[in-house]
């Protein structure tokens, strides 16, 4: 079964229709109304709502019992102005779908219309349809919330669009395919004071300039092996802008990253170690929050499988290619025990636009394969 070119035409039109209208993570009420909406036709035994906050997912019951296999696309954009002519480009001033998560919605629904014509023989399909993924907070929510036990997969899936990689070429390896990471936000403090007598107060200018030059050098840049480590300097800001003001307080926000989760805790611990010892030395307090979690995206063996067998019967081609990624992925936190999880890189083409570019959209092309593939999967594993 296949995809007709009226559904094709109808997907396409829905994409653009998402693309039009982003929102940001843990924002996306009206997008996960649009999917509601979608998928009501398609008759699911079950529509989820609000799960880890704006996530929806439906189950597709098969005749006999089996394994729940999960298929996952991601609800939200990004912060980003759009920079495109498309007649479909954003309507919203500052967000725009720029990472084809608009896409990723689509391959679900299309894999949806699909397995409503013909059910599983056995087992269930879950179309999860995730919100915030883009700070890393949406798949922890999700499987951390207890509607998610009634649906906790066997297997689960995700596609993530790559341009820069021949088109519908996909990027497949078993093993850690992202990195993980983490943001953590230092702020020191001290007390202001008038610019005329600064020696009254105290200022965490130097500490900030101290730990900007140690933390460049804590981790630097190097090629991806175990124990890879990277720490990269991305915020700081010191007291208020005025010329009246001896600054009294500073922040610092650092990405944190790592090939393996286990190397994480050990980073952070010293990057706060780092901290700790500028802000005593220059009489300082200092204060941490941690941001965009992500946990190391790793590929099942036997779920890798699965997406080769699927790719193959297609025609399709694959390989490692240059994986695992520096950038970080939520997928992960579906990868619990009892549940087999593999991600796929599918190759959007050349001559695109990068992810997270302001000018990047999701190539309607992608969605037939794309749903293909996933399709395939469902029918290999329920069959």
């Amino acid at each position: 079964m296949t995809l007709t070119n009226r559904d094709v035409a109808e997907l396409t039109e829905w994409r653009r229709m998402l693309h039009r209208f982003p929102e940001v993570s843990r924002e996306e009420s009206a997008t996960a109304q649009r999917v509601v909406a979608a998928l009501a036709p398609l008759a699911p035994d079950q529509i989820i709502t609000a799960l880890g906050g704006h996530g929806v997912a439906a189950v597709f019951d098969g005749a006999e019992p089996g394994p729940t296999v999960l298929f996952r696309a991601e609800l939200d954009a990004l912060p980003i102005e759009e920079l495109c002519d498309a007649p479909h480009r954003s309507t919203l001033p500052g967000k725009g779908h720029l990472c084809g998560h608009d896409g990723h919605m689509t391959l679900l629904m299309g894999l949806g219309r699909l397995v409503s014509r013909q059910r599983p023989a056995r087992g269930r399909v879950v179309l999860m349809f995730q919100p915030a993924e883009e700070d890393g907070s949406g798949a922890a929510a999700v499987v951390a919330d207890p509607a998610f036990a009634a649906i906790k997969p066997d297997w689960a899936f995700a596609i993530h669009n790559m341009p820069g990689t021949g088109f519908g070429h996909g990027l497949l390896t078993s093993g850690v395919v992202n990195c993980a990471s983490q943001g953590l936000k230092i702020t020191l403090g001290g007390k202001t004071a008038h610019a005329s007598l600064p020696e009254t107060g105290t200022s965490p200018g130097l500490a900030l300039a101290s730990l900007i030059d140690r933390f460049t050098r804590l981790a630097p840049p190097a090629p991806l092996a175990p124990g890879y480590r990277l720490v990269t300097v991305t915020h700081a800001r010191l007291g208020e802008p005025a010329f009246g003001i001896a600054p009294g307080m500073a922040e610092l926000w650092v990405t944190l990253r790592s090939l393996q989760d286990a190397d994480m805790a050990d980073l952070r611990a010293e990057a706060v170690s780092l901290a700790e010892d500028a802000a005593r030395a220059h009489g300082l307090t200092v204060a941490f929050e941690t941001h965009d979690d992500f946990a190391a995206s790793v590929n099942d063996p036997a779920a890798t499988e699965r997406i080769a067998a699927a790719l193959e019967a297609l025609g399709m081609t694959h390989d490692p290619g240059d994986l695992p990624m520096r950038g970080s992925e939520d997928f992960g936190r579906f990868g619990q025990p009892g549940t087999r999880s593999a991600m796929l890189f599918l190759g959007a083409g050349h001559g695109l636009a990068a992810l997270h570019n302001p000018d990047y959209d999701f190539p309607d092309a992608l969605i037939q394969p794309g749903v293909a593939i996933f399709h395939r999967i469902a029918r290999d594993l329920l069959s």
